[in-house]
This record gives C-alpha cells, structure tokens and sequence, in this order.
C-alpha cells in the first residue's frame, strides 16, 4: 500500500476524528491525500498532508435536519440530504481515483456514493464509523432514542419494533441510491444496517464500555477507540485565574439551533461555585450574555487544551465533544438536541461517566442537580478513559489497514473477521 485516499463528508465531525490514522499512515510512509471540505485545506496541509477538496456541490447540499419537526422528520431530512450528495461522491470518487490512483480508500460511512464507488471497484476499501453504529444487536437498545439496554423478552420486542420502523423510513431513502447501486452492479440496501456491512472493515471511533459491550458485533467492526486530533491552539491565558469547579458549555460546530442548551446552563449554574466557560460553535456568541465575570463566552476554544482544565462538560452530546471530555477523564452532562446525540447521552449515563437531561425536560433546575450529579463520576470518565487507550487508536488502525492490502500486488486481501477484537 503506497497511496491512501481519505474521503469524508462535508463535516469537522468527521474529518477531524480521522486526522490521527492519516498521520499514523502517513509516518507508515504511505503518501495520504485527504478529500475534505475545502475551508480545511490549511489544517490539513499544516499537518502534512495532502487536502483535495471534496466537490462543492456536495458542501453546498445542507444538512438542515435540525429543522424537522420530531425525530422522525429530522432522520427523513438526514436520509434525504445523504442521498441527494451520493450520485455527486461517486463522479468526485471517480475523478479523484483518475488522478490519484490510490491502492486504499477510506471512506466516511455518511458517503453513499463513494461507498458504492469503492464497493463496486477492484481497490481495497474501508469504511470509518465516528458516530454510535446503527446496526442491531441482541445487547444494545435500537438505534435513535437513546433507550436503556434490552434486559427482557418486552426490551427485545420493543427494539425489533423500532428497528423495523428504522428499516421502513430507510427503504423509502434508498430509491435514489439503489437506482445509483444498479448501474454498478451493486444489489439494493434493504436495511439501514446494510450501509455499514458492506466493507470488509468498518474503523469504529469508540470503544467498550463507553459503546455497550456485546456478544455479536458485526464480523467487519473494529473499535479502535476516540480519534481525537485537533487544530493546534493555545488554551487562553484567562483561564487559570478562573476559579474552580469549571463548567465548560458546549453546542454543536455543525448549525442544529441549540442555543437553549447555553441560556439554561448559564441560568442553571450561575449561583454555583466556581466559572463557566461557554463555546457558541454554530452560533452567535453576542446572542448570551454573562451574569458575572467568573462567565466566559467566545465562539471557539482549543478543546483539546482546554478540557483538561474543566470538571465537568455541558454539551449537546456530539460523539467529537463528549469523548473528548471522557478521554480527558472528565465527566459529561448531555442535553441531546438531535442526530445520534440521544445515543451519546444514554451511553455516558450507562458507563457511568455522566447524565444527561432531555430536551424536552430542559429547565435550569434540572440542569443544575444533573451537572452536580455528573461531577460525582469522575472516577466513571477515568475508567473510560483508560478504555480509550487500551483500545489502540490509530497504530492499530494503520495495523488492519495494512493487513486489507497485500503490498506486492495491491489486491486485497480477504481476511476472516469473527468479531471485535477488543486488544489493542
């Protein structure tokens, strides 16, 4: 394997948590072009990598699930956006493929064009997963609500109901990329799970216990832990002088309208002890105001430098930002606003490592009892972030991607995968 191209969707959460295996293949002496969003070209050069930008057509198709009406619209408008940008992934795979020549692709799960492309092609391929896999599993609740486990026969039929009614939304998404499928030669999706069971390997961005531990993960799945790369920054001279516990209060990069979560924690937590540091991300940060200096409110911070700093995390329980304090050893509350956020909040609740409030139960007194209940699990984020580790991250990545590759022919090689290895 010589030439590695890494094609992600129009989204930081997605290219960033991936940026470790392409230095990791890079420092294999792989040559690596990564084909992202354009506005990433300076990040990714910096690190020293090659940037490709991905088709502008694609960036310019909005995902604008945040404005559906309930769970269920926003996951049509989702299906419905990722459909609209595959038949565009599979022309901008193609000519990258021209020029590039790649002897790997490693494709975003949320790319249903380029997976086809790779799917139908002769190169090997892998898929990287950085939200909580939507495949169904006798040990974990169905995908979207964040429910508990299944412990009963009622648990188990409760889920297969749901994931019915999962695979039933899917099949009226799937017109247009079947259609896309067939002119490949590829057979039709028939299941929502099926989007991620088509690659050999699918690099799996978390790891038990924060994923819930089970006894039949798909055979192609390998969790390899968190990736946690970020822009190089500075954490803020201010915020030392800020007294301690620290609060940091954090909403989506990608635009959802979650600006409620920050105008309850600052009401929640403004008569606690200690500070609170706001990051508005997607939104305006002039639209809060802070009710006394031990509140800082700014757009972006360094996370990577910062949440070592912090004793507990408000967010919105994007899978970036909520591992991120976990592997850090720090605790989370979550106040899920959409997409897979539910399935973040129920998981650190789970493990141990956080709360989480409902959106629909969001008020600041509530709030406020659950962040003081989720700085008690410190001991909780510890142990998952001791699980992080152990999982391997991007050396073991790099590991199973060789082993996909045969490096004198460049064929790929069809490997037996009886589940999820669980060394690092």
């Amino acid at each position: 394997m010589n030439t590695v191209l890494l094609y992600t969707s129009p989204a930081r959460g997605h290219l960033y948590p991936m940026m470790d295996v392409a230095l990791a293949l890079r420092a294999a002496g792989k040559r690596v072009v990564v084909q992202t969003l354009a506005a990433e070209e300076a990040h990714v050069a910096k690190a020293g990598l090659e940037h490709r930008p991905i088709d502008a057509r694609i960036e310019a198709i909005e995902l604008d699930d945040y404005s559906g009406g309930s769970p269920p619209a926003q996951l049509r408008r989702t299906l419905s956006c990722w459909s609209l940008r595959a038949p565009i992934e599979l022309e901008d795979m193609q000519k990258s493929c021209d020029d590039i020549d790649p002897d790997l692709l490693l494709v975003d799960a949320n790319t249903w064009g380029a997976a086809a492309f790779a799917e139908a092609g002769r190169r090997a391929w892998a898929m990287f997963m950085p939200y909580a896999l939507p495949v169904p599993s006798r040990d974990a609740p169905a995908f979207g609500p964040g429910l508990l486990p299944p412990r009963s026969l009622a648990g188990r039929l409760r889920d297969r109901a749901l994931w019915g009614m999962l695979d039933l939304t899917a099949r009226k998404a799937f017109g247009g990329l079947n259609s896309l499928r067939a002119t490949l030669g590829l057979p039709p999706m028939g299941r929502f799970a099926d989007l991620y069971q088509q690659a050999e390997l699918l690099l799996y961005r978390t790891a038990e216990p924060f994923d819930y531990p089970r006894s039949d993960w798909p055979a192609n799945v390998r969790a390899i832990g968190p990736g946690l790369w970020a822009p190089p920054g500075q954490a803020p001279a201010w915020l030392h002088d800020l007294p301690r516990p620290r609060a940091l209060v954090s909403v989506s990069t990608e635009l959802q309208q979650d600006g409620a979560i920050i105008e309850a924690a600052l009401e929640a937590l403004r008569d606690e002890p200690g500070s609170i540091i706001v990051t508005t991300a997607a939104l305006d940060p002039a639209r809060f105001h802070a009710p006394h200096d031990r509140v800082r409110i700014t757009r972006f911070l360094p996370h990577a430098e910062v949440m070592p700093e912090v004793d507990v995390v408000v967010t919105h329980g994007g899978m970036g930002t909520t591992q991120r304090a976990l592997a850090a050893g720090v605790p989370v509350c979550v106040i899920p606003w959409g997409r897979d956020q539910s399935e973040s909040a129920r998981r650190a609740a789970v493990c141990g490592a956080g709360t989480f409030v409902s959106r629909s139960r969001l008020k600041p007194e509530r709030l406020r009892t659950a962040v003081r209940q989720a700085r008690e699990r410190r001991s909780g984020a510890q142990r998952i972030s001791e699980a992080f580790r152990a999982a391997g991250g991007a050396d073991r990545a790099v590991a199973l991607l060789d082993a996909l590759v045969d490096d004198d022919s460049g064929a790929p090689r069809i490997a037996h995968m009886s589940g999820p290895d669980r060394s690092a």
